[in-house]
């Protein structure tokens, strides 16, 4: 061996034992700015008031700075040496203080603030909450996201923290942690969480929650408390989302390492919302009760515990764990079910990438977190791709001592991509710098074609001249093809390093013909017969028009929120008489009005697959210019207003019915894959 592969095999006789014995590294001590939080918030949600006090102790401190948000006073703020001062100069501003070096072991603050929380606007969808990290309240409950600085805090640190909570009588609140103790009288609800370990922030949900409870053995026989925070009409869920976090639970811990918490929460909220933190996730009332999420989206935000809430990504690097959680919970559930359901899943990856415009695009590193759907296409999809290439270079066995390695020396963590990219290395015995250099450092995905392909006979059967062509700058692929011969199809995963490369295959049949990754195992460019057209064109196209076939106000309002919804932004409306553009364009009718139109541009009506069916159809057409255009045809102005929630949730579809908001069908027209006639 070179001393290389002696050291890498080294690396991995040290992990191979960490692994098999299932002790998780813990990570080692802070040398600066040790911080833990101690707080008290009392919380009325009715009135929307909050006043708190907060003691912060910082061990070994530096430079640091201590923040609160603009919407809170301050009455008192005191540390070691005396006042702090209001941190502001006027109202309306942020409380900031910038505080020096310090050659003290420790320093303390002691801070009282109060405030008015945001009304709860149960009308949000889940976009706007992400864009809108405000502290709101309401009788329904009250969600204080951390990025809304409703506590003071030390900027850019992670931090250990006790929160005890108070509310009136008839509600009940938590933030993430372990619950230490609790009390519901008549004089209302008091509760301590703490949380051991250093933490990127907290998150506290309140509200008139019934708690139903479970105890779940982990891996190491250790009890783990199971609890669901669900609005009284939604009560009778709990046991289902309790067992199915159990299998959650039981099954990631098998896949990668013991869970690192003493609970698990699923707590309901009065918006459309869809988070997880540590413990605990917090997801809209209107999504719990869909009969899918419990075989969806909560194992994707169980998983979270694991990569992001339990192992944290170096936001300054880019944010891996959406991509790996993605992987690991949506993608892995299609691929249980069938190989095509997952073929058809990544197909959609790529499909929804084709959709992107130049400058909507961005390098993984580029990615923190989801604000729109093409930040979701890269950060979400793209990352997932990388990792199902990943595992198909390495092997499944190598892949998952990958990560149950990360797990074993990384968690509780701040963690970039380079030390993933160093695990897998140890566990594989391979240089992977040029795979993770190309899909993480650039934008864009190549684009690949097959230039030319002709066979010979010789004597051992038939020759096969295969030549590739890739855009510039070249990246280094495994592209897979498959031969049609006259034996049977044959696959070949060619090297392809260069913009322009020849390949040369023995085959015992005669070639017929090659296909080019048929079975979209890639993460590339589409060609644009491989890119049927789909509702996303329209929604994430910058350029898309809207065009409504209707001069009743009433409704051209109605389609314009729609139109709104659909992009994300204020609709670019098309004049009557104005021709199309070579936009993407959207056209919104009754049905008789959008029969007319289409016909009129010499257009194919609506397709077989969802005429008749419903009071809305929603379909995609490729125009020969090659932009789409996106028909959505409904009955009348109460089944177009119906649309106004659910249609912006399809994007991937290429053709939709509804009854009211229901579907009631959809699909994707067909892929072509590319295919050439060998010569």
């Amino acid at each position: 061996m070179t001393p290389l592969v002696l050291f890498r095999a080294g690396l991995l006789l040290i992990l191979a034992s960490v692994i098999s014995s299932n002790t998780l590294a813990r990570p080692s001590p802070f040398k600066f700015n040790q911080i833990e939080y101690d707080l008290t918030v009392t919380i009325d949600p009715v009135k929307r008031t909050i006043e708190g006090v907060s003691m912060i102790t910082v061990e070994r401190p530096r430079e640091l700075q201590l923040i609160l948000g603009a919407a809170y006073e301050v009455t008192q703020a005191e540390f070691n040496d005396g006042p702090l001062g209001q941190g502001r100069e006027q109202a309306g501003q942020p409380h900031i203080w910038n505080i020096p070096f310090h050659f003290r072991q420790q320093i303390q603050f002691l801070i009282r603030w109060h405030g008015v929380l945001d009304t709860l606007d149960t009308s949000l969808d889940h976009h706007q909450t992400l864009g809108k990290p405000v502290t709101v309240s309401g009788a329904d409950g009250s969600f204080l996201p951390d990025g809304a600085n409703w506590y003071p805090r030390i900027a850019g640190e992670l931090a250990k923290y006790k929160v005890k909570i108070e509310l009136p009588s008839g509600y009940k609140g938590l933030v993430a942690g372990r619950l230490v103790e609790e009390s519901d009288t008549e004089e209302g609800y008091r509760a301590l969480f703490e949380f051991s370990q250093p933490a990127e922030g907290i998150d506290l949900m309140a509200g008139p929650y019934v708690i139903e409870t479970q105890t779940f053995h982990n891996i190491k026989q250790k009890p783990v408390q199971l609890r669901t925070y669900f609005h009284p009409e939604i009560r009778e869920l709990a046991a289902d989302y309790l067992d199915a976090v159990k299998q959650y639970l039981a099954r990631y811990e098998a896949q990668i390492g013991e869970y690192a918490y003493s609970e698990f929460s699923v707590v309901s909220s009065p918006t459309p919302t869809g988070f997880g933190m540590p413990t605990l996730t917090y997801l809209g009332i209107d999504v719990l009760k869909l009969p899918f999420i419990r075989h969806t989206s909560l194992g994707h935000e169980v998983l979270h515990n694991w990569w992001g809430n339990g192992i944290y990504p170096d936001y300054r690097s880019g944010n891996w764990s959406e991509g790996l959680t993605t992987f690991m919970a949506d993608y892995a559930y299609q691929e249980e079910q069938s190989e095509e359901a997952g073929r058809e899943m990544r197909l959609g990856w790529l499909r929804d990438f084709a959709a992107l415009q130049p400058g909507q695009d961005q390098p993984l590193t580029a990615f923190t977190s989801r604000t729109h759907d093409a930040s979701k296409i890269v950060g979400y999809n793209k990352a997932a791709m990388l990792f199902f290439m990943l595992r198909d270079q390495l092997g499944s066995t190598m892949f998952q001592r990958g990560l149950q390695g990360l797990w074993a020396t990384h968690r509780f963590k701040i963690t970039p991509w380079s030390d993933l990219q160093k695990m897998f290395e140890i566990v594989s015995g391979q240089s992977l710098q040029p795979f993770f250099s190309q899909w993480l450092e650039r934008s864009g995905a190549p684009d690949i074609a097959i230039a030319a392909a002709a066979s010979n006979a010789v004597d051992s059967g038939y020759e096969l001249t295969l030549t590739l062509t890739q855009s510039e700058s070249a990246y280094q692929l495994q592209v897979p093809v498959v031969v049609e011969t006259g034996q049977g199809p044959v696959s070949q995963r060619l090297e392809l390093q260069q913009t322009q490369q020849t390949f040369t295959l023995k085959l015992a049949g005669k070639p017929q013909a090659v296909l080019l990754d048929p079975d979209v195992r890639l993460f590339r460019r589409l060609a644009p017969q491989e890119a049927p057209p789909i509702l996303r064109d329209v929604m994430v196209h910058p350029a898309t028009r809207t065009l409504i076939l209707s001069n009743h106000e009433d409704f051209r309002q109605l389609a314009s929120a729609l139109a709104e919804k659909l992009q994300r932004r204020t609709p670019e409306l098309l004049a009557d008489d104005q021709a199309l553009t070579a936009a993407p364009t959207v056209i919104i009718g009754l049905q008789a009005d959008v029969e007319r139109w289409l016909e009129a541009q010499s257009l194919p009506g609506i397709p077989q697959a969802i005429a008749a069916k419903g009071n809305a159809q929603v379909w995609t057409v490729a125009r020969p210019d090659g932009a789409t255009l996106a028909v959505v045809s409904v009955a009348d102005a109460a089944a177009l207003e119906a649309l106004l929630r659910p249609l912006p949730h399809y994007g991937r579809q290429s053709y939709l019915a509804f009854d009211g908001r229901q579907v009631i069908e959809k699909g994707i027209w067909p892929m072509q894959v590319q295919r050439t006639t060998v010569e």
